[in-house]
């Protein structure tokens, strides 16, 4: 279902044939017929690392990528599994076989053929030990993987493995006529990518802007907006002004440009709608556990209990977000409903860091051990929300002793220089999380080599057990039980201080059509390549 709009608004454009300035009227009363053609422009804050998702592993590079490459099966709107390059795939009576039938005539946007060797070629490729990739632990547990046909890729599993299909809907397949003698690590094509989607890469202006281009030869049909350009603008409020210069189609926005900004303003109400959706993420403060004293289980529980995690809802989010108490999404299964958030609590994080050995020795307001005062660093990249709640967060730990410095830092040197090296005392950033419950790659203790996601050092020996007893249990029941005894042991031993699930906030141009509502559960984006923009609604567009 479209979304009507009914109103008028004025826009200045500059002409190319004079320097005249022409008043245009865009009208977007009445229904419009789906159409071909136009340019959406977004923003970035961060630029993508480059375009191979299983070597990037950054957010930026994952939301450019996942238009240029296809996975052999995908999400729908409703979140069950649908096909995408496979039409369709069978599982064995023992659960340890999956068999996936590729649709015929697939083709890479340079004419070669996209067939199950690509599919072989780019398992090989996540699972080599050279590959620097978080994502590899996932299809190590494949056993054998094999191709019978050009349109048969089979994988056998040592064992059942419970989120298997979920792992093979987050695979972006490689081509292997292209990366089979280059280094998956150093290769060109991390910045010239050849894919197989709706999108090919057109354009990449370093630190200024990325184009794709609607592919004809796309596996998935074309798209209808003909090209995307994300430009690459750090600061938020940079991207908002251009928002609403109309410079930028859409963003992702803060509350108080959501709550108070937009509504506040009739101009902006009229050519922007905004949307709501609890997203499945969180964001967190978190520790270097090889780091002293953030080792010390009453050190991080004392921290949290000196955290006001409402106030910095009520502060940062003006109330839109939810508590959080475990890693998953709350209201989904894998939620556990038993626990709460650690309470504000000042007096008892006073009594825990005394047991840990902190007093204030010199009564100057800072707490000291072994002569030592407690000063650390926080870490965070160039985000508003984070940049807010670390301020608050210093204000509460200065109210027990404890010396916060904020460091804010541009995305790409934030990971390679500090996330990579696990340089770092502290950290606030949020994790984007599978539809599957399973956060093995996370959490368990063998994951904290350079480049993998336990890089906050995190060592359990009990979680790492239950971590690869839910990998195999197929049993929905039973999965819970486990995912919520994880859940329970990660809570006690802060490894991380759960700070809020925020609801993802976004505004968009009223020129773009195709949105479904309401939102389905996948979220406003799920088809994008539905998405168009009428020809009498465009920007004035200079051909190139």
């Amino acid at each position: 279902m479209y979304f009507k709009y009914i109103f008028l608004f004025f826009v200045w454009l500059n002409l190319t044939s004079c320097s005249d300035k022409k008043e245009i009227a865009y009208n977007f009363d009445g229904t419009f017929s789906s159409e071909k053609g136009g340019t959406l422009n977004d923003a970035m804050s961060g630029e993508p690392s480059n375009l191979i998702s299983m070597i990037a592993g950054d957010s930026a590079s994952s939301a450019i990528s996942v238009n240029i490459f296809n996975k052999l099966i995908k999400y729908d709107k409703n979140l069950e599994l649908a096909p995408e390059i496979a039409e369709k795939w069978t599982i064995s009576s023992d659960q340890k076989t999956i068999t996936f039938q590729l649709k015929k005539d697939l083709k890479w946007s340079d004419g070669h053929n996209l067939t199950s060797e690509d599919v072989l070629f780019t398992w090989k490729l996540v699972t080599d030990d050279k590959t620097r990739t978080p994502y590899g632990s996932d299809y190590k547990l494949v056993e054998r993987a094999e191709v019978p046909d050009p349109h048969t890729f089979r994988v056998v599993y040592k064992k059942a493995y419970a989120p298997a299909l979920d792992s093979w809907a987050t695979l972006q397949i490689l081509p292997k006529h292209i990366l089979k003698d280059e280094d998956i690590n150093r290769t060109f094509f991390s910045r010239k990518p050849v894919g197989s989607s709706y999108y090919k890469l057109a354009q990449w202006v370093n630190g200024e802007k990325l184009t794709l281009e609607a592919s004809p030869s796309s596996v998935m049909g074309e798209p209808n907006i003909s090209n995307l350009t994300s430009r690459f603008i750090p600061d938020t409020s940079s991207q908002f002004l251009e928002l609403i210069a109309d410079n930028i189609d859409l963003m992702n926005i803060n509350p108080i440009q959501f709550a108070r900004v937009i509504p506040s303003r009739p101009d902006l109400k009229n050519k922007l709608a905004l949307y709501k959706e609890l997203g499945n993420s969180y964001t967190y403060l978190g520790f270097n556990s090889k780091h002293l004293p953030f080792n010390d289980i009453k050190v991080r529980q004392a921290i949290n209990y000196a955290i006001d995690k409402q106030e910095i809802i009520d502060g940062v989010l003006l109330g839109l977000g939810e508590p959080v108490a475990s890693p998953y999404k709350p209201g989904t299964r894998w939620s556990n409903k038993q626990l709460q958030p650690y309470p504000y609590d000042k007096n008892k994080a006073l009594k825990l860091l005394s047991e840990a050995g902190f007093n204030d020795t010199n009564q100057d307001g800072v707490l000291e051990k072994d002569g030592k005062p407690f000063s650390f660093e926080i870490l965070t990249n160039q985000n508003k929300q984070r940049e807010m709640t670390a301020v608050l967060i210093q204000r509460r730990l200065k109210d027990v002793g404890i010396d916060v410095k904020i460091r804010v830092i541009e995305w790409a040197s934030f990971v390679n220089q500090f996330i990579k090296t696990g340089d770092f005392d502290a950290v606030i950033l949020g994790w984007s999380l599978s539809l599957d419950p399973d956060q093995y790659n996370i959490w368990h203790s063998s994951q904290q080599k350079p480049g993998q996601f336990n890089f906050i050092g995190y060592n359990n020996k009990e979680v790492d057990q239950l971590l690869e007893e839910g990998r195999t249990e197929l049993n929905p029941d039973k999965r819970e039980k486990i995912y919520h005894a994880f859940s329970k042991i990660l809570l006690s031993d802060s490894p991380v201080i759960y700070l809020y699930a925020g609801y993802g906030l976004t505004a968009m141009s009223k020129r773009i059509k195709g949105i479904e509502s309401p939102t389905p559960p996948a979220g406003i984006a799920y088809n994008s390549y539905e998405w168009f923009i009428p020809s009498t609604v465009r920007r004035n567009e200079i051909a190139q």
